[in-house]
């Protein structure tokens, strides 16, 4: 025992069996009470795996020998599968990939919520698994990462690639040519357009320098409507380069109806410009959810699987169980779109939300679409909605960041004691963290883990919470 204890250092090698998978997509494996975490395995798989950081009682690690593979395994589409971050669980039959995210939203909210056989459903799939991306984000780099069958090939271009980055590296850029979880118009987009940047002459932005013009490529497409939006990001502009290869761009694929340039001059590494210039057609597309048509810009938010969201908004309605009398209050209301999906539905919605921009788009919406129950409250929540109470909201909506509820939030919540509260969640353990917060006064009544990510460990997931009488 104390032999094999020794062994478990930097850089060893050990077979193990991966049991489970844990949130964030690794394997799992345990040698006594030893634990490893494995990039790209499955539980069943048997691998020789390689400690590449070691602590007390557990390593991260990779696989250098696959042995055999778990039930469930199968070949992934992706040609960049073993290098790209994007899709882990690409090799994983689809039907596992959903009982494992029903099974990580139960682990973490026993775990962390301390809630004792929490009533979760089977976790809703995706009505897409592949191209069912509306929006896809590539960086340009100087400074391609190569993968190990291209290192040794004399004919790969170094000096450029736009793409994806690698896992955990912020400056190492894959060089990718298709994409599987966004459509073919994506694909051809990223080609054409890289190949004019590549022979432009115009150089790629160093982020060590902070010299150099191309930083990123965003492609968004309103499903619904089949409307696409290039989004070019660069430290200048780039409009009298690239206008003629645009106008001819859009004459070949007219449902390109938008193609700008944002400019970010800033060091920081984020696909949003200071300024942004039109060089064919729009500034916005368009995309609709249910009846309700949005238009979209190129740095608004927007729920990135676009058929996926409507089923969550929908089944927001359906545990809400209006009658057509309620008053709604929404937090983080964004840009609005929950509050738009349920005017339809009850007496009157208020949205509260931070970021003004965000509220002054919301407003803009609800004009357009002539939605007269719905108004909007910019602030911070904790100060704003209380001062709401008198309105006796029936049921509270929240669509929180990844960080969940801020404390402040919680004790703002459990102060209106509205008797219902549908949470929507992204990250399964700050959920479980909130509704622990929450059980001073609700109660758990179901939880619906949604897939709006296929091949990721994303999870989604609906609670529906009943006030305590």
């Amino acid at each position: 025992m104390e032999e094999n204890k020794v062994s478990f250092k930097r850089g060893s090698i050990h077979r193990v069996t991966i049991e489970d998978i844990v949130f964030g997509g690794k394997g799992i494996a345990k040698v006594d009470d030893f634990v490893f975490f494995v990039e790209n395995t499955i539980p069943g798989d048997v691998v020789d795996v390689k400690i590449t950081k070691k602590k007390k009682s557990f390593a991260e690690s990779y696989v250098v020998h696959y042995h055999s593979r778990g039930d469930g395994y199968i070949s992934p589409q992706c040609s960049h599968f073993d290098y790209c971050g994007g899709c882990k669980w690409q090799n994983l039959t689809y039907e596992k990939q959903l009982a494992y995210k029903k099974k990580q939203v139960i682990d973490s909210i026993e775990r962390i919520g301390h809630i004792t056989n929490p009533p979760v459903q089977d976790t809703i799939p995706s009505p897409d698994i592949f191209a069912y991306r509306n929006k896809m984000e590539y960086s340009f780099s100087d400074n391609r990462w190569l993968t190990k069958e291209e290192l040794g090939n004399p004919d790969i271009e170094k000096g450029f690639a736009c793409g994806l980055h690698v896992p955990g590296a912020y400056n190492k850029i894959i060089d990718i040519n298709t994409c599987h979880i966004s459509d073919d118009m994506f694909n051809i987009i990223l080609n054409e357009f890289k190949q004019f940047a590549k022979e432009s002459g115009i150089p790629v932005y160093n982020l060590k320098s902070h010299e150099g013009v191309w930083r990123f490529l965003m492609i968004r497409r309103g499903v619904h409507k089949n409307e696409y939006m290039v989004n070019i990001v660069t430290s200048r502009s780039i409009k009298e380069d690239i206008e003629a290869f645009c106008k001819d761009f859009v004459k070949r694929y007219p449902q390109v109806t938008s193609i700008v340039n944002n400019l970010n001059r800033r060091k920081a590494q984020i696909a949003e410009g200071e300024e942004e210039i039109v060089i064919v057609g729009n500034s916005k597309i368009h995309e609709s959810l249910g009846h309700f048509t949005f238009e979209i810009s190129a740095n608004s938010f927007f729920q990135t699987n676009t058929k996926q969201a409507e089923v969550m908004y929908d089944l927001v309605k359906k545990l809400s169980d209006f009658s057509g009398n309620e008053t709604v209050f929404d937090m983080y209301s964004g840009t609005g779109t929950i509050p738009i999906y349920l005017a339809d539905s009850v007496k009157q919605v208020y949205g509260f939300e931070l970021v003004e921009s965000s509220v002054n788009n919301a407003r803009e919406n609800i004009k357009k679409l002539g939605i007269k129950n719905v108004e909007f409250v910019c602030g911070d929540i904790k100060e704003t909605m209380p001062k709401y109470k008198h309105l006796n909201p029936d049921i509270l909506v929240i669509d929180p960041p990844r960080a969940g509820m801020h404390a402040d939030v919680v004790e703002t919540v459990l102060f209106m004691e509205a008797k219902s509260f549908v949470y929507v969640s992204c990250n399964p353990t700050t959920l479980a963290r909130d509704l622990e917060l929450l059980s001073e006064k609700y109660d758990v009544e179901t939880i619906y883990p949604l897939d709006m990510f296929p091949h990721t460990y994303h999870i989604e997931a609906i609670a529906k919470l009943k006030l305590r009488a």
